[in-house]
């Protein structure tokens, strides 16, 4: 499945919504309808949606036919699955199977009564015989013999006819069974062309989607990212910040653009439960310029991209990023993120699997603000986690608070206090990610 079609499922969240994610598991695993981008008034929460969310509506639209179809044919796979196992396990209707065990009984117990019947009429018929055979033998000796042998015929004739009649029974019950199987079979036999038909049904939807996404992009490392920054902004003031994109892969990329997003790490579960509608990025502005692109630029990281444009094999992008802080943010710990994507004249396209981070502290003006010195680097890039296998975002403790740590190097697997709060790192880089997943969605579709 592609990179986009695997971060649409938590594009509305991660761009509007991040306490979705945090607050389901595994991470990506519903899509909520957008709500109204940073800033909107209450009039343009009434207007009507512009072509950009009726763009992306139609993509949500597409990822939902793709998934209702794949659901439509595992539910009819497995309702044929089972079906063959009721076959081969003689799982029929429990009154026909309670029938052809009564009736296979009755049929064995009439015919073992018949058989002993015709016994008794051998053994009644050898002792007349016997008596006729006898000079001495009276009279009446010789008319009970006779009697003896008229009544073991008689039983013996009631014995084949109840014979008779169980295994009639037992012929019809068979028959029932035999017929229930065959319909068991020809549910079996009709499921196919309806799976048939739910297979065509999504390939049809997968190639919608795949026409409404443009090329076939993949995952890979052909853009690497790095991002350096300061340990510390003051609040009210702004800071610079260093992105590098390099080409790693082996050929030149045509055309080639970055994500960026910027967060301020909530200091509870609460602070993000507590908000129906919680932004994390509320607190930031990002400009930007580079060789491309000289002059200042304002960003807007929820929906828009950095354009780098052509990189060389083995060459490589300079950005400077101006980070400034609302002069109401809180104090607290912030974070950005940001990963790559490329796409070429013949149509080949990816984007990358790795992402950079830098965390900072967001700390009270002392005196007059003054600019931050850029420090080393707090984040060598590290491989992204793939979205289909994202870790869920950790539980609350007892108290509600997420766990704490400080600013940049590795996220570590446990909780400790050197490291960034997986609260925030869940967040942003679903955002980042998600970010250029709906932009790279509009921009194809409108370019189409």
């Amino acid at each position: 499945m592609k990179i986009r079609r695997m971060l649409a499922t938590a594009v509305a969240a991660a761009v509007t919504t991040p306490v979705v994610l945090l607050s389901a598991g595994p991470a990506f695993a519903e899509t909520p309808k957008p709500t109204a981008p940073k800033g909107a008034t209450a009039q343009q929460d009434e207007a009507p949606d512009g072509p950009e969310e009726e763009d992306f509506a139609e993509y949500e639209r597409l990822i939902e036919a793709v998934a209702t179809a794949e659901a439509k044919l595992e539910s009819l796979k497995a309702e044929r699955e089972a079906l063959v196992d009721d076959l081969n396990a003689g799982n029929l209707d429990p009154a026909v199977k309670a029938e052809y065990e009564a009736a296979k009984l009755a049929y064995s117990e009439a015919k073992t009564a018949r058989e002993a019947a015709d016994t008794a009429v051998t053994e009644a018929q050898a002792d007349l015989d016997a008596v006729l055979a006898d000079p001495n033998a009276t009279a009446e000796a010789k008319a009970a013999a006779e009697q003896a042998v008229t009544a073991a015929k008689e039983t013996a004739a009631s014995a084949l006819t109840a014979e008779t009649d169980a295994k009639t029974r037992f012929d019809a019950a068979g028959t029932a069974r035999d017929d229930a199987r065959v319909a068991l079979a020809r549910k079996i036999s009709l499921l196919d062309p309806k799976i048939e038909a739910a297979e065509q049904e999504l390939a049809d939807a997968e190639a919608a989607l795949e026409a409404y996404e443009g090329a076939d992009c993949v995952e890979d490392r052909s853009v690497i990212s790095t991002l350096t920054g300061p340990k510390s902004i003051t609040i009210g003031s702004s800071a610079d910040f260093s992105l590098t994109v390099e080409n790693t892969s082996d050929r030149d990329l045509d055309s080639v653009r970055s994500y960026l997003f910027a967060a301020h790490v909530p200091e509870s579960w609460e602070d993000i439960l507590d908000e129906e509608n919680p932004d994390l990025g509320r607190y930031f502005s990002i400009d930007w310029k580079s060789a491309v692109n000289p002059k200042w630029t304002e960003l807007d990281f929820e929906d828009e991209a950095i354009e780098l444009g052509a990189i060389a094999k083995d060459g490589k992008a300079d950005v400077t990023l101006r980070l400034t802080v609302d002069a109401d943010a809180p104090a607290g710990e912030g974070i950005s993120f940001t990963t790559a994507e490329y796409d070429n004249g013949d149509g080949s396209c990816g984007i990358s699997e790795q992402y950079a981070k830098v965390s900072f502290d967001i700390v009270e003006p002392k005196g007059e603000p003054t600019q931050q010195p850029t420090a080393e680097p707090t984040q060598q890039p590290t491989a992204a986690p793939s979205p289909s296998t994202s870790a869920p975002a950790p539980a609350p403790s007892s108290n509600g608070a997420a766990p704490q740590g400080g600013r940049g190097g590795e996220l570590a697997e446990t909780g400790s206090s050197d490291v960034l709060p997986q609260l925030g790192m869940a967040a942003g880089a679903v955002v980042v990610l998600g970010a250029g997943a709906v932009f790279v969605a509009r921009r194809r579709k409108a370019d189409a």
